[in-house]
């Protein structure tokens, strides 16, 4: 039995575990602002990429966000039923679901604007470490597939 083999295996030694308990603290800082507005941190990921682009299918919005029809399908469910956006098939493909903003998913905007800011204020890194390290991660999602658009 060779020492190095066990040695990787510690936690200690594992990119996966500081990745994924960052993503879970970043992401948790967020539910402080969201809650009260009823929206989860997946809701609000899907808002900005409408905001960004209104009337996108669901598979772009799956690829932009790397998540998959299973996820999202009930989650745009209940982003429809509470009034925020509409679902409807395109007219050029009727396999194509299109997702479009309402006027109150729209003004939700102006609510969650500030929630970038007091986020970044939340991480306690210079704006130099974090644009730095929000480079690496692009890289490393990139080194695996995915294109940033």
């Amino acid at each position: 039995m060779e020492y190095n083999n066990y040695e990787s295996m510690k936690l200690a030694n594992q990119l996966c575990f500081p990745l994924y308990a960052a993503a879970r603290n970043v992401t948790g800082l967020y539910t402080p602002w969201l809650k009260p507005l009823g929206l989860t941190y997946t809701q609000y990921i899907v808002f900005l990429v409408l905001w960004e682009k209104d009337g996108v299918s669901v598979t772009e919005i799956g690829e932009k966000l790397m998540l998959d029809n299973g996820t999202l399908s009930p989650l745009l469910k209940k982003m429809e039923q509470a009034g925020y956006v509409e679902r409807h098939r395109s007219r050029e493909d009727d396999r194509v679901v299109e997702i479009t903003l309402t006027d109150e998913g729209r003004a939700l905007q102006e609510k969650v604007k500030d929630i970038p800011q007091k986020v970044g204020d939340c991480l306690g890194l210079p704006a130099e470490k974090s644009q730095q390290l929000y480079g690496l991660l692009y890289e490393l999602l990139e080194n695996r597939g995915y294109e940033k658009k």
